[in-house]
């Protein structure tokens, strides 16, 4: 994905099963539930480099100590930072020549040394990049078992009923944001679960100091779950540690944000993505198990660990981009998928190249969409194989060895076009700066592309804005000087915003969004836009449930070619010398390529809950109204 995109946030989580003096004997280290946080989070740092943070939880020390620690940081290598604050007492003692491999010593003087660890990676979608935003976030309490740090990969597109909720109850929340509103309403049901349990011991004629401990043991985490995420509408996967040494991961009903887990008699190991856990943990694909739509994994203190449904589960919708794009490419599954949409596309582009192999050059950009350029190039090879066989078939015999060899050799040719910078990284730019910036990030290989003879074909993961297509890589690709650039996107054309985690909610940075307005205003259908205008602020008053996607209007009177090929128009810069044409994935390929993950709400406009709807229609009536804000 050429353009800048933020995106789903990462999440871990680490439960130690043993006395630190366990890990010590048999790792050599007690560090070693730390040392598989900090992997776990460098392994998912592309899903976060915002910010970061960690918290610890110790569970057996006494009253008067601290049992809660935390660290988050939003320097420009988060997770060093916040590593290095951790590290800094360790280095200390050491100077000090105090026995840091002491485990006894670490978990009564080292802030980081227990059994419980919960890491965040934050990419923002909403709110400045303060400290303030950044996960985990903390709500505090003298009783142990009311003390919950929460951290989480989620959106909530009904926020404003939920802190209406809040407000209903009495309470004052701090910030007008779904991270506060989710804590506040787990928050609410934990306070009440604990005062229900209170009072029930208390009846029972239990004195105060033996209540704390019996709550502790009975408290009933689904319960609280269950009560709290009742009226959430949105994408998550919420990560929680509750003072007194419980955790939990739950999920959306729908599936729509990734979360996996692993564990053994050491350790549970939790992510957002499979084969970080492998890697860190070093086991098969096998044994990493996903925390299924709307079921909520549970560890108690005492190691206990149970699955439990906290929402009945819908028709599975998760996330199509994590599949094209932003989880890692190592999964097999993914790898797997990703060379599927390559090779379902590659008819589309045999069609634009006129099927002529030889004056075409076949390369990919960024390094992120290679594996869709390997089932690409799988597909074409495909297609020649069968086209050699038809050659050779209709010579009957009559061939000569020279036409045999031109026939046979016949390959689809590969080439290195653009060599990323890796010491320049564009994450760290504005706006203003990152187009300048990408156009010294990627070097071409020249050479190669014979000047106003050769088509060359770049693919892509997907064009959602398309502005650093038009502003830098166009333009460096045609310094190449060839007659032709398809550009080809593995993903279908994005056309709606997103409120489920990754930074999509404005309609007008769509480039497929833009080049359909254009379109509706060149052919005299200007009108559609005051009709899908009026229809949606019809609805602003109505319930979520009962709003309808009334801006799929604006595509309806075109074919997917018909944007495509206005798209190409509105991308290509006025000093391009070649032509350029955009090919873009379809609808029912996607499907084909990604059979278990169907939600497709950026491409088609389904979106899986009702306040999907709510968001698209908000967002265009901010569009008419020329208002830069997002519709959640």
């Amino acid at each position: 994905m050429s353009d800048q995109i933020k995106h789903e946030c990462g999440i871990a989580l680490i439960r130690l099963l043993k006395p630190l003096s366990y890990y010590q004997e048999k790792y050599g280290t007690w560090q070693y539930g730390l040392n598989k946080l900090y992997l776990l989070m460098e392994k998912q740092h592309n899903r976060g480099q915002d910010g970061a943070g960690i918290v610890c939880a110790k569970n057996h020390l006494s009253p008067g100590s601290t049992y809660l620690h935390r660290f988050r940081s939003i320097e420009q290598n988060p997770i060093k930072d916040v590593f290095d604050k951790v590290n800094k007492p360790l280095r200390k003692a050491k100077r000090n020549q105090i026995n840091i491999d002491d485990p006894n010593w670490a978990y009564e003087k080292f802030p980081f040394a227990g059994e419980l660890y919960l890491g965040h990676l934050r990419y923002g979608t909403f709110g400045k990049n303060s400290i303030e935003f950044v996960h985990p976030v903390m709500r505090q309490n003298n009783w142990k078992s009311r003390n919950l740090v929460l951290a989480g990969n989620f959106n909530l597109t009904n926020t404003d009923e939920l802190f209406k909720v809040l407000v209903d109850l009495g309470q004052h929340p701090k910030a007008y944001t779904d991270t506060v509103t989710a804590l506040e309403k787990l928050g609410h049901f934990l306070d009440e679960e604990n005062q229900v349990l209170f009072r029930k011991y208390k009846s029972e004629g239990y004195g105060n100091q033996e209540i704390s401990p019996l709550i502790e043991k009975n408290i009933d985490i689904q319960n609280v779950l269950e009560r709290a995420t009742k009226d959430w509408d949105g994408g998550y996967a919420m990560a929680g540690l509750i003072g007194h040494g419980d955790a939990f991961v739950v999920r959306d009903p729908w599936g729509i944000r990734p979360a996996h887990y692993y564990y053994d008699d050491e350790i549970v190991v939790i992510a957002s993505e499979r084969p970080v856990i492998q890697t860190v943990m070093n086991v098969h694909v096998n044994d990493v198990q996903e925390i299924e739509p709307g079921e909520a994994l549970i560890i108690r203190k005492d190691g206990r660990i149970n699955k439990k449904m906290i929402r009945a589960p819908h028709e599975r919708k998760s996330c199509s981009f994590e599949r094209i794009y932003f989880s890692r490419g190592s999964d097999k599954d993914i790898y797997q998928e990703r060379k599927e949409l390559g090779r379902l596309i590659s008819p589309a582009i045999l069609k634009s190249i006129d099927y002529n192999f030889e004056d075409s050059v076949f390369s990919y950009i960024p390094n992120t969409s290679e594996t869709a350029f390997y089932g690409m190039i799988e597909g074409i090879r495909n297609y020649l194989v069968d086209w050699k066989i038809k050659e050779i078939k209709k010579k009957n015999g009559s061939l000569s060895n020279e036409e045999i060899k031109r026939i046979i050799s016949l390959e689809p040719r590969v080439e290195k076009i653009a060599i990323k910078d890796v010491k320049l990284r564009t994450f760290i730019a504005d706006d203003a700066s990152r187009d300048d910036l990408v156009a010294h990030v990627y070097d071409v290989t020249y050479g190669v592309v014979r000047n106003n003879i050769d088509t060359l074909v770049i693919i892509d993961d997907s064009i959602v804005r398309g502005t650093t297509l038009k502003n830098s890589i166009l333009r460096i690709l045609d310094r190449l000087q060839p007659k032709k650039i398809i550009v080809v996107s593995s993903a279908p054309q994005i056309r709606y915003p997103d409120c489920y985690g990754i930074d999509m909610a404005r309609l007008d940075k769509f480039i497929a969004f833009n080049a359909a307005i254009e379109l509706l205003k060149e052919t005299g259908q200007e009108s559609v836009i005051q009709d899908v205008y009026e229809k949606c602020k019809e609805q602003e008053h109505l319930d979520k449930e009962e709003m309808v996607n009334y801006v799929r209007d604006i595509y309806r009177p075109f074919t997917a070619e018909q944007v495509s090929a206005k798209i190409a128009e509105i991308l290509k810069p006025d000093d391009c010398n070649a032509e350029v044409e955009i090919v873009y994935q379809s609808i029912e390929n996607l499907h084909q390529a990604c059979p278990k993950d169907l939600g497709d709400w950026y491409f088609t406009g389904n979106y899986p809950t009702p306040g999907g709807n709510r968001v698209v229609n908000g967002s265009f009536i901010n569009f008419v109204e020329g208002k830069d804000k997002r519709a959640y």
